[in-house]
């Protein structure tokens, strides 16, 4: 009886012991697999880690906007005119892009400011001849909206395809970077993967009203804010601003696209101070921000940059990316239909994701030329400001052809003008 005793107690002890070692193996194991011996108590200091940088960077947006200087340019108030594009008013109230080649010319004599002016005239009959179909009372076609809708999702598939995800892009993968003239091939790595959304966020998703707003000077002064807020799914172009235009553009946003050209441009590719960038940001509130990071391989880090700033700020927006293959997909279907550029505009690209997504879509700031449609008076290539993009990189006057075509269709409805 006594050596039975011993046994056990001999094997409890051995029992303890082995438990113990396991224990120890098991936690020095951690490393390699990436998991945690205390998986709820990090996770419950993770999220309450995201909460207070969430926190911070609400009462970050609120010093932002405490500390803004006003808009001293209202719109309210016509453009004026710039004396070196004119000789004087009557020309300049009437230049167009076809008008001259360079606009800081200023016309030599009486001939030449002759010639011009029948240039112009010539502008204003072109206009008022393309909006034609523009005058018709419009209605919408919701079979024909459905037809295309159908297409699309049967072409280029963006309910799957249009963001890439954990889901459909998995480490290792190959993406064919759209933009690159050669077609790069990149791979997928882990630190890439690891910023990616598990799955689409447009997956059995339908919007009941979308609203894509562009960026052309035809904005300014619309008072077309009200409308544009109105609806359910609001998506703007290459992050404009937003405060001082709130009357024109409206305040909501639940998706912004961000050029990396943008980036690099104004915010130094996010090599310095990123507290600009984030400040920009705030405006937009909890909206997703997509970038094209893979569609040139040489934007992919910076893309990257841009995550972790958001990330590392606490800011609620969602980074988000394009995938490549859906913006091929989609150049190759719009040629199909008569379209033909370099590449596609930021502006066509989301407009097609609405018309995947949205069962009524309103488009504002889609104007591509200098002389408004209706009072034919000079415009800004932006609501916001004159400056110009590169020539011939993508082709806004044909791509307005095609929006027209499928306004005129009742596929979705292009707003020119004032809204009040």
């Amino acid at each position: 009886m006594r050596g039975q005793v011993l046994k056990l107690l001999l094997f409890l002890n051995v029992f303890f012991l082995g438990s113990l070692l396991v224990l120890t193996i098991w936690c020095s194991m951690e490393k390699e697999y990436e998991k945690p011996c205390f998986n709820l108590q990090q996770s419950t200091v993770s999220r309450s880690l995201r909460r207070e940088r969430s926190n911070q960077f609400i009462d970050f947006c609120s010093q932002v906007s405490q500390t803004e200087e006003p808009n001293n340019e209202p719109l309210s108030e016509p453009i004026k005119e710039k004396p070196e594009k004119m000789a004087d008013k009557k020309q300049a109230a009437m230049q167009c892009k076809d008008c001259s080649k360079d606009k800081s010319e200023k016309i030599p004599d009486k001939k030449e400011a002759a010639k011009q002016r029948k240039l112009c005239q010539d502008c204003r009959k072109k206009i008022t001849e393309m909006l034609q179909p523009y005058s018709k009372p419009w209605k919408r076609q919701e079979e024909k909206h459905e037809e295309l809708r159908v297409k699309l999702n049967l072409k280029v598939r963006g309910y799957e395809k249009a963001i890439i995800t954990q889901k459909n892009t998995l480490v290792g993968s190959k993406l064919a970077a759209d933009g690159d003239k050669k077609m790069t091939i990149f791979e997928v790595k882990s630190e890439h993967f690891d910023t990616f959304l598990k799955e689409s966020p447009f997956a059995n998703k339908t919007y009941s009203s979308c609203a894509v707003v562009g960026n052309a000077g035809i904005l300014a002064n619309s008072s077309c804010g009200k409308h544009i807020d109105s609806a359910e799914f609001i998506i703007r172009c290459n992050l404009p601003p937003l405060n001082g235009y709130e009357k024109h553009v409206g305040v909501k946003t639940d998706l912004v696209s961000a050029n990396p050209s943008i980036l690099l441009q104004k915010y130094d590719s996010l090599l310095g101070s990123r507290r600009k960038f984030m400040e920009n940001l705030c405006q937009y509130g909890s909206s997703m921000i997509l970038f094209p990071a893979f569609s040139y391989v040489k934007n992919v880090a910076l893309c990257m940059r841009a995550f972790h700033t958001i990330q590392d700020f606490g800011s609620p927006m969602q980074p988000i990316y394009f995938n490549p293959e859906y913006l091929a997909d989609l150049d190759t279907f719009w040629r199909s239909q008569g379209w033909k550029a370099v590449r596609l505009s930021s502006g066509m690209i989301v407009t097609s994701m609405a018309l995947e997504l949205c069962d009524t879509v309103d488009l504002y700031g889609f104007w591509p030329f200098d002389l408004h449609p209706q009072t034919f008076k000079e415009l800004t290539n932006h609501y916001y400001d004159d400056i110009r993009g590169r020539s011939g990189f993508h082709a806004m006057p044909e791509e307005f052809k095609l929006l027209l075509q499928l306004h005129s269709e009742g596929i979705l409805r292009l707003h020119l003008g004032e809204c009040e």
